[in-house]
């Protein structure tokens, strides 16, 4: 079947399907966007598409075979079972299901080189939100003012657990204020004012395999330009529904100062919160495109040293990614 430029959502509920949908919402690509039900027991689901009425269409052959491009945002095995119902459509994975097929190639176009080019038969993997705000601030500082080392200290939101990992922070606060039990099914450990380095023993996944994928993700990314040196990294759970907060440290080999590291940074997808202005927080950052940097300070131990504060809505900058692949796709 000829494939037209139809767009196909699958799992269009979640958390991420909900963030895509938004943009898409104002966006010429949204005309023609299939919303794929995740569950089969919500096809025909009445919903709300650009203001207007729309249905949840199984997950069905004839529902993707014909799409130009289907996003993958729904759970693990959904993904694979789109995959394998439209063989030769181009899919855009925005929830790491295939991350280890032969055919996934990382991206992130907010930071890719002019000209950056994948095989026709990609998997396009967008990369994590961390890693690419990252990627951005070292490679626009690298340019111009040589880095030596770096150290980021990430803070991640429960968000990136989806609807689930939101749920339980919830339900924990809930339940911390009226003196009831707590949830621990996705991270088996008490995040409710508090703070993880590891999540509980019998967590589904552990904290150190998100921390590896974000560091993965950072090599790849540095590689394909800028070449900044990789940074040390920490990933730390924080008690935050929405957003990543970064504290990063960078040594140059003759450190520019505060005010050229701001002129440096500000630009595209980079607002820069620059002398007394009020550092970027994640509440503020909700719904904002790209990034924000602010509360700039030289390091008092380290003359070469700097440390910058970064803030990213987590799913709304994986979105314009993949919104920005599809545009290249199509």
């Amino acid at each position: 079947m000829a494939r037209t430029r139809t767009l196909a959502l699958v799992g269009s509920e979640s958390l991420m399907g909900r963030e895509i949908r938004d943009l898409l919402s104002s966006n010429s690509l949204g005309q023609d966007l299939k919303l794929i039900a995740a569950v089969s027991e919500d096809a025909g689901t009445l919903t709300v598409q650009g203001g207007e009425p729309a249905f949840l269409v199984a997950l069905e052959k004839e529902n993707l075979e014909s799409a130009g491009v289907i996003f993958l945002a729904g759970p693990p095995d959904v993904s694979q079972k789109a995959r394998e119902l439209a063989p030769g459509v181009p899919l855009i994975d925005l929830t790491y299901a295939l991350e280890d097929e032969p055919q996934a190639r990382l991206r992130a176009p907010m930071v890719e080189p002019a000209g950056y080019e994948v095989p026709n038969d990609s998997i396009h993997v967008i990369a994590n939100s961390s890693s690419l705000a990252i990627t951005l601030v070292l490679n626009r500082l690298h340019e111009a003012h040589q880095i030596v080392r770096a150290l980021a200290h990430v803070f991640e939101p429960a968000s990136e657990r989806g609807s689930n990992g939101v749920q339980e922070l919830q339900q924990q606060t809930v339940g911390l204020l009226s003196f009831k039990g707590q949830p621990k099914d996705v991270f088996d450990a008490q995040l409710a004012f508090n703070m993880l380095v590891r999540y509980g023993e019998e967590a589904p996944v552990a904290l150190e395999d998100f921390e590896l994928r974000i560091e993965r993700h950072l090599a790849t990314l540095l590689s394909h330009s800028g070449h900044a040196p990789i940074p040390s990294l920490r990933l730390i759970q924080a008690p935050v529904f929405h957003g990543y907060g970064i504290s990063l440290w960078i040594e140059f080999e003759s450190n520019p100062g505060v005010a050229i590291i701001e002129q440096t940074l500000e630009g595209d997808s980079v607002d820069v919160r620059a002398g007394d202005r009020e550092p970027p927080d994640a509440v503020g950052m909700a719904g904002q495109s790209g990034l924000a940097v602010g509360g700039i300070a030289l390091d008092r131990n380290n003359p070469k040293a700097a440390w910058l504060w970064i803030v990213t809505d987590n799913l709304r900058l994986r979105a314009e990614n993949a919104v920005s692949v599809a545009q290249q796709l199509l």
